[in-house]
């Protein structure tokens, strides 16, 4: 359930590393309860804060709530881009702020055939969840202005480098320019489609296949 906003602003970077390939829908998805109103529904790209509880199919133990256990706060993350389990990422689009849905995830989009902790491999999962809030994703227009440092409507290498440095020293690692001259050069490779050395506002907020 980590939030990390290098691959929340760039997924085409994440794609690289992971194949990029969501799973047909197989989620099972309960509307428990729906507001009368609704302003906005969730999207990929999305970051959205839940609560939830999560339950094991098979016999209905409950392996972990976010309202009783740890620091008992919602969590955050960003739709689409896998920083939850599959299952999550495909059964919490188009929801409301005040929604409430049962999901019933498949071992295939949970935790497979190693499980986790309490979770038993190849289990199917229940989750019940909140949405509490959906704030725009990384990709926002305020997001690309605070990358862009000098103005220009356009982001080149070092301040697409400058960023995920910080990034990396705001969760607690170190920095590594060779590490982060690799990420440029993927990030590069992918975004700036017109091959000019920078990525522009459009490129940049260009909703791409992978989500």
């Amino acid at each position: 359930m980590i939030l990390f906003s290098v691959f929340s602003i760039f997924p085409s970077l994440f794609a690289l590393v992971t194949g990029g390939k969501l799973p047909e829908p197989e989620v099972k998805i309960e509307v428990v309860h729906k507001p009368f109103m609704c302003y906005r529904k969730s999207k990929y790209g999305d970051m959205l804060l839940v609560h939830y509880e999560g339950f094991l199919e098979s016999n209905g133990t409950m392996f972990h709530s976010s309202r009783k256990q740890g620091d008992k706060n919602p969590v955050w993350f960003t739709l689409g881009i896998r920083e939850v389990l599959k299952g999550w990422d495909k059964g919490l689009q188009n929801m409301c702020t005040g929604e409430r849905r049962k999901l019933t995830v498949p071992p295939s989009l949970a935790y497979g055939k190693e499980g986790k902790g309490k979770i038993p491999p190849n289990s199917a999962l229940i989750f019940d969840i909140e949405l509490m809030d959906i704030k725009n994703g990384p990709r926002s227009h305020e997001s690309f202005r605070e990358m862009d440092l000098n103005d220009d409507w356009k982001l080149s290498r070092n301040e697409v480098k400058e960023y995920i440095k910080k990034e990396f020293e705001k969760h607690g690692y170190f920095p590594n320019d060779t590490h982060h001259e690799v990420m440029v050069d993927d990030i590069f490779k992918n975004e700036d489609e017109d091959k000019d050395g920078f990525i522009s506002a459009r490129e940049f907020t260009y909703q791409h296949d992978e989500l």
